[in-house]
């Protein structure tokens, strides 16, 4: 990875270049009054800070030794607000695998077709797309996988405004120019699993219910729940969600919700830290959960909006 910063200067300054140590400087920098001066000048290959009546002195190295990563051309390019950029990966990021062996998996595919910019991201357990229409532009077709290194950093950079950044995506690095920063990334080389083959299709059992009763309901019953497995159990009947959670000191847990259903009652296991990771994910009101059977994955999404979607496989209980 690679973050290129700037700041504009005040009076009059010599232009130049330097290697210095980034984290004494910064930790110099932090520990000064707010709103202090900094008088920064390189003597002898050494950098010399002053502020009122602090100095300090920094080994250098020369700027032309620096690592900066090679040139590239990008063959995708668009503008994008910082605010549809952040909720594309805060809407799938989690669901992104750590030191998984299946390398292509411990990232976020970023998609472009026509008019639409999808993200995806899986562990094999669970999945999260999103998908944006994107109006300005007819995109390319190109499916790229960002490591999640490079996700969780471009999460910290960019804010929740309209300005826009503009990405660019090469053939193997991604590039995301704002008015602060330059980030780049370099990508990872691999194939995305097929996820559109594990999309629930045949569900026909919809529970439509209140997003944060839902959530503070499986938050109380996996206090409860195995450590190790975190398990909660659902028995669903007409109007009604019972979610119940032990473990091996006979400890248990249940909460009774009321759903919009009426249908075939159905008994179904899920890892609940997986069902609570989704109900955070999810910025609206209502939430509606569409099952099969007891050993089909659940679908979760929006009740108004389709534009995420969520799939979590069931757990034998």
């Amino acid at each position: 990875m690679e973050l290129i910063s700037n700041v504009t200067l005040s009076g009059d300054f010599v232009e130049g270049e330097i290697t210095v140590p980034a984290k004494k400087l910064l930790d110099i920098c932090r520990g000064l009054n707010e709103g202090s001066s900094i008088d920064f000048s390189v003597e002898s290959n050494k950098a010399l800070l002053k502020s009122g009546r602090s100095k300090y002195s920094l080994s250098t190295l020369s700027a032309d030794d620096y690592p900066n990563l090679e040139d590239w051309q990008g063959d995708l390019e668009f503008e994008i607000p910082q605010s549809d950029l952040k909720r594309l990966i805060d809407s799938t990021h989690f669901c992104m695998a750590q030191q998984d062996v299946r390398y292509y998996l411990n990232g976020m595919s970023l998609e472009t077709e026509d008019n639409l910019i999808r993200t995806v991201a899986t562990d094999g357990h669970r999945l999260a797309l999103c998908r944006l229409n994107y109006t300005n532009a007819t995109l390319t077709n190109r499916q790229v996988i960002i490591p999640r290194k490079g996700v969780l950093e471009i999460i910290r950079l960019i804010e929740d405004n309209d300005k826009l950044v503009k990405v660019q995506v090469g053939s193997n690095h991604i590039r995301i120019f704002s008015t602060d920063f330059i980030f780049t990334s370099k990508l990872v080389d691999g194939r995305f699993p097929d996820y559109r083959r594990v999309l629930p299709k045949d569900g026909d059992k919809k529970i439509e219910s209140s997003k944060d009763v839902l959530k503070h309901a499986f938050s109380r019953a996996s206090i409860l729940s195995n450590e190790k497995f975190r398990g909660v159990r659902l028995n669903l009947s007409n109007g009604e969600l019972k979610i119940t959670a032990n473990n091996p000191e006979q400890e248990e847990a249940e909460e009774i919700v009321d759903v919009d259903y009426q249908g075939d009652s159905l008994e179904i296991g899920f890892n609940v830290a997986y069902l609570i990771d989704v109900m955070n994910g999810l910025s609206c009101e209502d939430v509606r959960i569409t099952l099969a059977d007891s050993n089909s994955s659940a679908l979760i999404e929006d009740s108004r909006d389709d534009s995420a979607l969520y799939v979590i496989m069931p757990m034998r209980l």
